[in-house]
């Protein structure tokens, strides 16, 4: 096959995806995309979504032969594309040579070849190629506002229109991605790498976004989130709050990163857990009070400090037990900045095909996401992480002497019993209110279904500000 010079030389973005450069190849020609890629043999079919449709984020793959074609195309210099493809050099099983140095390629999703994938900005884009086109690029989280136009770029995994979120009105979101250049050094100069940082942080703040639904004191995530949808987030709240998280969060991201990298704040947590003489982390503890005042919400310090078996405890319990030089329970690392599984954040596009799925059930009410208010849903999590970490905590226990033992392990366990109560009685009551029968709910919590409505009743009279 003989490749003549591309007519129209097409240059690549930094960290634009290989599938993305050949659309927009194709665009210049006036050409569908999919006509250009008939020039490479496939070796599979393109990624979709659940419900149809194209992903935006889908990655090209591209054997020897089939990267110089594109360089062809385009009019640029292979070793160019090299340094502004991150694809651009990875290499697949069903991708040889070729026979005959036929240009072969192959499918795959953006996030499995170099990470997070997002839109670019179509402006910024048509101050570079003329042309406003979609662009998708590699960027991690910490690197998606362009300053310039006032833009939160979203991920291009999701089965969702939009491509960026305005955040002009909310400036402390661009203010956040200057600082977290400062918090990245810092993380380098103390030996951990800035993506670990982040993805912890991230999950700490993500798991207040969950809880922040019964904070009446919350004013500031409410205020931004109707700002990045337009002024009013209106009967689409639940979806808003998916699709805005990640912006709206960001300022609270970087700041508790950089607080977690302190050794001040390091200190404090020390302090609290009674440094040489070990106590239960306090409510009243000076690290989350301190850690809220870093997020400007004073009033944060106590929930944050009763979150057990959150990310943020989680690490507080590592730091101690470093400076204890004490092991971690079994199956647990000392190390302070490993995000356990069940920590981790779900990502939009996750959140979305819930969601999704949610409300194409047919019926009303037909699961329990769709049927329970997401703040309760959010309070019977949290019951049953503190029971789970009250339980944690008794793992080797049953040692020293007898009255020590006794009395954490009673401690422990009766903190644990009022906890899963609560749960259970906040999940009778959700269950109820979906239109569960009365009868079924008692005979599954082995109760009378008198002695259950009159324990429902007393719950539902004595919750705070739940008036009904």
């Amino acid at each position: 096959m003989t490749h003549h010079p591309g007519l129209l030389r097409t240059a690549p973005l930094r960290g634009e995806t290989t599938s993305s450069l050949i659309c927009r190849i194709a665009s210049r020609y006036g050409m569908e995309a999919k006509v250009l890629r008939s020039c490479w043999q496939w070796r599979n079919y393109p990624p979709g979504h659940d419900g149809g449709g194209a992903r935006a984020d889908a990655e090209v793959l591209l054997n020897a032969a089939g990267r110089q074609f594109l360089a062809v195309l385009c009019g640029v210099e292979e070793g160019v594309l090299a340094r502004a493809l991150p694809s651009w050099g990875q290499e697949d099983a069903k991708l040889s040579a070729g026979k005959n140095g036929v240009p072969a390629a192959a499918w795959r999703t953006g996030g499995t070849v170099a990470g997070p994938v997002a839109f670019g900005c179509r402006l910024c884009t048509a101050r570079r190629t003329g042309t406003a086109v979609r662009v998708v690029q590699y960027a991690p989280r910490w690197e998606r506002v362009c300053v310039r136009h006032g833009r939160w770029l979203l991920d291009a995994d999701a089965d969702q229109p939009l491509e960026y979120l305005d955040v002009r009105g909310v400036p402390e979101v661009a203010a956040a991605q200057r600082r977290w250049a400062k918090v990245a050094r810092r993380a380098a100069r103390a030996g951990v790498e800035p993506e670990r940082v982040f993805a912890l942080a991230h999950a700490v703040v993500a798991r207040w976004w969950e809880q922040a639904l019964s904070w009446e004191r919350e004013v500031i995530w409410p205020r931004r989130l109707h700002q990045v949808a337009g002024g009013n987030a209106g009967t689409e709240l639940e979806r808003w709050r998916i699709v805005g998280r990640d912006a709206v969060v960001f300022p609270e991201v970087v700041a508790v990163a950089d607080a977690l990298l302190d050794p001040a704040m390091a200190e404090l947590a020390w302090t609290d857990s009674g440094a040489g003489r070990p106590r239960p982390l306090p409510a009243d503890g000076a690290f989350c009070r301190r850690l809220g005042e870093r997020v400007g919400r004073g009033w944060l310090g106590p929930l944050a400090a009763t979150d057990y078996g959150g990310p943020l405890t989680s690490w507080m319990g590592a730091v101690i037990r470093l400076r204890r030089g004490a092991g971690g329970p079994p199956g647990y690392g000392n190390d302070p900045w490993w995000l356990r599984q069940e920590h981790q954040t779900a990502s939009m596009a996750a959140q979305l095909r819930v969601l999704s799925k949610e409300r194409s059930a047919p019926g009303s009410g037909t699961t329990w996401r769709s049927a329970v208010p997401a703040e309760q849903r959010a309070l019977i999590t949290s019951l049953v992480n503190d029971a789970e970490e009250q339980l944690t905590q008794l793992r080797g226990a049953q040692y020293g002497k007898t009255a020590d033992a006794a009395q954490q392990l009673l401690g422990n366990l009766g903190h644990a019993a009022t906890l899963i109560e609560q749960a259970v009685r906040e999940t009778a009551a959700a269950a109820l209110a979906a239109g569960m029968a009365l009868e079924d709910l008692a005979r599954w919590v082995r109760l009378l279904a008198d002695v259950l409505a009159e324990a429902l009743a007393a719950h539902r009279n004595g919750r705070p500000g739940k008036e009904r």
